[in-house]
């Protein structure tokens, strides 16, 4: 190879920070195949179709599945924990619990540990729940409304189903209320304001007043 060759494709890779990598998979592991196939399918995930051998769930909204299978890991089963961004924990929790699902109490984050339920202030990424499949793979949900700056890259905006939009309407409608009540009159123009709160509350960026 030439050196002016060398040159173009150095010019033409790319750092690590811009490589565009998406995480698909993660690998849980179960000791009967046919067990845990009837518990995540009670979750309301969508069965994939897969290769021989391999079982892949994929949560509703989620861009990422959960695979199971004999000769996928040599990993002890239920070692496996993972972590299920809801964006109202306690709808959550009783949806699970009505479809016989054994889910935790809802708890959120102390500066000294665990506290039992909801966080008073509702902030975004304090409270949780717990549940495990039966071979004992920890699931906690957590409730995101609103991320930390810098987790959605560019501003963009994304909605990975009808009900988490929903969700963020109606949290965007909620916090349109409370702008109207402050500036002591009706919003024309609620459309534009809508569109820039849900921006803010998925980059992190300051929400309008």
């Amino acid at each position: 190879m030439s050196p002016k060759d060398a040159q173009g494709d150095a010019s033409r890779m790319s750092s690590p920070e811009s490589l565009d990598v998406k995480l698909e998979v993660i690998v849980v592991p179960v000791s009967d195949v046919d067990r845990a196939k009837e518990f995540y399918a009670r979750l309301g995930w969508r069965l994939d179709r897969t290769p021989p051998g391999v079982v892949q769930f994929t949560p509703h909204g989620s861009g990422c599945s959960v695979q199971f299978g004999p000769e996928l890991t040599s990993a002890a089963p239920g070692s496996a924990m993972a972590y299920l961004i809801v964006s109202d924990v306690e709808e959550a929790r009783d949806t699970l619990v009505s479809a016989g699902v054994e889910v935790g109490d809802i708890f959120h984050a102390g500066p000294d540990g665990p506290v039992d339920g909801l966080d008073p202030e509702r902030r975004s990424y304090f409270s949780r729940a717990v549940f495990r499949d039966p071979d004992g793979n920890t699931w906690l949900m957590q409730e995101i409304t609103t991320r930390l700056p810098g987790r959605i890259e560019g501003g963009l905006t994304s909605f990975g189903s009808a009900s988490d939009l929903a969700s963020a309407l109606r949290r965007a409608a909620d916090a349109h209320g409370e702008h109207e009540k402050r500036t002591g009159a009706s919003d024309p123009n609620w459309p534009d304001w809508y569109a820039t709160y849900m921006v803010s509350e998925q980059s992190g960026a300051k929400p309008p007043e």
